[in-house]
Parts: structure tokens; sequence; C-alpha cells
């Protein structure tokens, strides 16, 4: 997949407002893959939404959401488990973790349903990265939101993706944290010719952006 393209694209909710002053709703926006996109908003302006309708995951909108202009109202279930195996990754805000699974256990469910993506020795490396290594063997469900953060970061690079979707992923972390997700990041979008596109209430993912929308 090399391209994503709203056009005139609201959430429902929306629907009855007579204005809506936005670069994302009820405008044309094209993300493209290989670059990084930042989309900064206010809470309650639709940042999580975007991520959900690109993701299949809600259909509670107007206009059309394309993938290499095909319209994703018109894929199947099996074309959609495709496109979330192979093409399309999502870091949900609330995570989705599983809280009775160690950390360990949460990323290594993701890696092998993707046939074993990212190696033991990477997901080592991240783990050491991250400052998470002595958390591995931790319920999810005992650790720090922000620790929580780390590992569902992890989680989400252990699958090919064109585009990656990240909703607010350092909203619990520290400057040191971020910089170096954000270089671990890098390195595997560019890895892959991937497309980045993150969601930020103000603290955002310090990545070398090539464009900042606004919802």
């Amino acid at each position: 997949m090399n391209r994503i393209e709203l056009q005139y694209v609201l959430p429902q909710v929306f629907a009855d407002r007579s204005f809506v002053d936005s670069g994302i709703w009820h405008c044309r926006v094209v993300f493209e893959k290989g670059k990084k996109y930042l989309v900064e908003a206010a809470s309650g302006t639709g940042k999580s939404s975007l991520c959900s309708f690109v993701y299949g995951y809600r259909k509670d909108y107007q206009g059309i959401i394309s993938f290499d202009g095909q319209n994703i109202r018109s894929f199947s279930t099996a074309q959609w488990t495709h496109l979330r195996i192979r093409s399309l990754s999502l870091l949900f805000q609330e995570l989705r973790l599983f809280p009775e699974l160690t950390a360990w256990e949460n990323v290594q469910l993701k890696n092998r349903l993707t046939g074993g993506f990212q190696s033991k020795k990477t997901l080592d490396e991240w783990f050491l990265q991250l400052s998470i290594d002595d958390k591995k063997d931790q319920c999810i469900g005992k650790m720090s939101f922000g620790q929580q953060q780390r590992v569902a970061f992890i989680r989400a690079l252990c699958q090919p993706f064109d585009f990656l979707f990240l909703d607010e992923p350092i909203s619990h972390l520290d400057g040191a944290n971020a910089a170096v997700m954000a270089s671990i990041l890098t390195a595997e979008a560019d890895r892959q010719g991937a497309g980045i596109v993150v969601t930020s209430i103000g603290n955002h993912l310090p990545l070398a952006y090539d464009e900042v929308l606004h919802t």
C-alpha cells in the first residue's frame, strides 16, 4: 500500500455542526508511504477517531477513505485481516495490552502472528534501549502506564507495515524515552520504507515530520 486518502471525511458526531475548522475533517488529505506526519489536536477533536476509521475499526463517518484508490468500505473481513498483518499497524491510545500476560508474552503474541517478523535479538535490544528489559517477565497489569506504552510500541513494530499510526504514543513518557522511541521508529520505518502518522495533543514524538496537520 502506497497511499491513504481521505476525501471529505467527517465523523458522524460532527455532522450537525454548521462549520468545522480542521485540516483533516471535511478536507482532502493524503498520507504517502515513506513520509512522516504529525496530527496535532485538542482533546475531543477526533484524532483517535481518525486512527480507528483508517484501521477499519469504526465506520461512523461520512466521506471516503481509500487505500491506493480503493474505498475501504468495500473491503472484506479477509482483506482487513491481511492488511492488519502485512500493511497497517496501529498503536492505540489505550494500548490494548493483555494485563494478565507479561510484557514479553504480549510482544511475542503479536510477533508469532506475523511469523516471527522481529528476531529475539532485536526485541531484546529494544527492551534494553527503552529501559524495560528488567520488566519482560512482569505482568502488564502491574506496570506503570508509561512502561506499558513502551511495551505496546514494541508490539506495534512486530509486523511488516506500509503505514504505522501512533495515537498519543508518548503521553506518559519523559524526553529521554521519547527520543529513544523516535530513534527506533525512524530506523524501522526507513528499513521498511513505511509512512508514519503520529497524533498528539501537545507533547509529540520528536521526528523529522514532512507535514503537520491540525484537526
